[in-house]
């Protein structure tokens, strides 16, 4: 199969993971059923996370390891793997295994009905989020709450990162986050102001037990309050949302 064949890009992010990549990599080529490449993305090129890739890509040629050029940070390396994803759908799941790598294929499904964002959601019923500082999860469950009850953005989770992309969609609309891992709530908002179809499905998410976590909760929140009000507002089309992000960018 050639990368052109995929239904699914899974990209995945990585900062120094090392030898820990490698369980996160068996999961995700035992679980994915679908016609799929998997995009490892690192921000240098003295990541610990590229030669235990390389060395795996030799045994699975699925598996891209990418030198992200956008800059550094976790957004940024999203941003260049969907960007590089040569599939028609994207799905982004975290280097420290909290992800259910057997929910892709389901997301990637709902992606091919015809919604912009298939999130895999914590605060559904049937989901749950196992461990975790208490902080963030009571944050990140206000705000994915409240979002469906007041923003009506289709999702209970728009904060988690585990979802999936019509990669049309985002090259409609581009993706402005530069930090961390807000892009999840980003595009979540951006595909309600469009009136784009959002889907979710429970998930399980398990607190990584072997690595470091990269989440810096007080660093991340005004970007994450950035996006929570911009999902909030009358219909717009695409360039309106390039152009009323870009406005924030820009004062930001």
């Amino acid at each position: 199969m050639t990368p052109s064949e995929a239904r699914v890009s899974v990209v995945v992010p990585a900062y120094n993971e090392g030898e820990h990549i490698i369980p996160v990599l068996d999961r995700l080529f035992e679980s994915v059923h679908l016609s799929c490449e998997v995009l490892v993305v690192v921000d240098f090129a003295e990541d610990t996370t590229i030669p235990v890739a390389e060395r795996y890509s030799m045994k699975e040629p699925r598996l891209r390891c990418l030198v992200n050029s956008f800059g550094p940070g976790p957004a940024n390396a999203i941003r260049y793997g969907i960007k590089a994803a040569a599939a028609p759908v994207a799905v982004v799941t975290m280097a420290d295994g909290c992800d259910d790598a057997t929910q892709v294929d389901e997301l990637v499904r709902l992606v091919e009905r015809g919604v912009a964002v298939a999130a895999a959601s914590r605060y559904m019923a049937g989901g749950q989020q196992v461990g975790g500082p208490a902080l963030k999860s009571t944050l990140s469950a206000l705000a994915g709450r409240s979002l469906r009850l007041l923003a009506h953005v289709g999702t209970r989770d728009a904060t988690n990162s585990f979802k999936a992309y019509s990669c049309d969609f985002v090259e409609e609309v581009g993706i402005d986050s530069r930090a961390g891992f807000e892009i999840g709530i980003e595009l979540t908002a951006k595909a309600r102001r469009m009136r784009r179809p959002v889907a979710e499905i429970p998930t399980i998410w398990l607190e990584r037990h072997a690595g470091i976590s990269n989440f810096k909760v007080a660093r991340w929140i005004p970007s994450y309050l950035r996006w929570y009000r911009f999902a909030f507002g009358r219909r717009l089309s695409a360039s309106q949302i390039r152009e009323r992000a870009a406005r924030q960018t820009w004062r930001s």
